[in-house]
């Protein structure tokens, strides 16, 4: 690599070890060739995200036109253009390497679009909508990097871990989100659990979660372990090399969950953390497991289904639709 490409992986791999805590630790699993790829597309996700999430710096026609920008030089550099930018050149030198698919990251800069307009999402196929571009297509984006032995029956895995990771961010950063003008939780299921939007604004300001909100918070977990389930026959379709990491991230990921849940569900009184102790055994587990071994799915389906469906809300293609768990 020359000077000015060194650079700029090593600008991307800071930005990923600063503010991606978790996928940083299961990165550093995945041999040193492959990690600093991981760091790019890290790097590069995380830059536009940072340039949505602005909104108390940044009116938004700023955060716009600064997307904007950002999203011409990136296309510029496709084009063969030199780009005067410190995380460019690791991205675009990556796609270069594994020939990514560009639509893939044109769905995703599509999905940061959508951040600086759209507030709250009707269904949960709205919000799939948007996951496809900034959860889905990551998954894929990575895919040719992590290396797979079949990587067409790897694909569909890879896109429900994406969704599974971000499921677990929106149920955790409900508040957080909350600050930002945004609602990643269905508007259909805020009024199947009879939830509004003044209550979970009522509730992040006392720091106290209510009884329907919890049975909500509960409902959103057993979704987004629907979507874990559905990516774990894809760690074992992986390259030798990189199961460790996924297998970490993954079960790292799923931990959140589990801190949410023996939090009583309550995503308001403190942000759901999986203790350092357990993230150093969960990697040492991943380092001693054997090629190949299947990950273990965590949580069942069955009472909050029951629950939601007793709540009035639409039970259908919940369990049925590979996209739609």
């Amino acid at each position: 690599m020359d000077t000015s490409l060194g650079r700029s992986y090593e600008c991307c791999r800071q930005l990923h070890r600063r503010h991606g805590r978790t996928y940083y630790l299961a990165t550093r699993l995945l041999p040193a060739w492959k990690r600093r790829h991981v760091h790019a597309l890290y790097g590069f996700t995380r830059y536009a995200d940072e340039i949505v999430d602005q909104t108390g710096e940044l009116s938004p026609e700023m955060r716009a036109a600064r997307l904007a920008d950002w999203s011409d030089r990136f296309l510029a550099g496709l084009g063969g253009e030199r780009v005067d930018d410190p995380l460019l050149p690791a991205v675009l030198h990556t796609i270069a390497v594994f020939d990514l698919d560009r639509a893939d990251f044109a769905a995703f800069l599509r999905s940061m679009a959508m951040d600086l307009t759209v507030a709250s999402y009707p269904r949960y196929a709205d919000l799939l909508d948007y996951m496809d571009g900034s959860a889905a297509a990551i998954g894929t984006m990575m895919l040719p990097i992590l290396g797979s032995v079949d990587p067409a029956a790897a694909r569909e895995p890879a896109r429900q871990l994406g969704f599974a990771f971000q499921l677990t961010n929106f149920i955790r950063d409900v508040a957080e989100d909350l600050d930002r003008g945004r609602v990643y939780l269905p508007a259909e299921d805020l009024a199947a659990f009879g939830v509004t939007h003044a209550d979970l604004v009522a509730a992040a300001g006392r720091r106290a979660v209510t009884p329907r909100i919890r049975q909500l918070i509960e409902y959103e977990v057993t979704r987004a372990r629907a979507h874990y389930r559905a990516a774990a026959p894809g760690v074992t379709l992986l390259a030798p090399a990189s199961q460790s990491c996924i297998r970490t991230a993954y079960v790292l990921y799923g931990g959140i969950l589990d801190e949410v849940i023996a939090a009583g569900y309550d995503v308001f009184a403190r942000r759901a953390v999986v203790p350092r102790r357990r993230r150093a055994a969960v990697v040492a587990r991943a380092l001693l497991t054997p090629t190949g071994t299947p990950v273990a799915v965590p949580g069942s389906p069955g009472e909050p289904w029951r629950r939601m469906s007793r709540a009035g809300a639409p039970n259908r293609d919940r369990r049925t639709t590979a996209t739609t768990p």
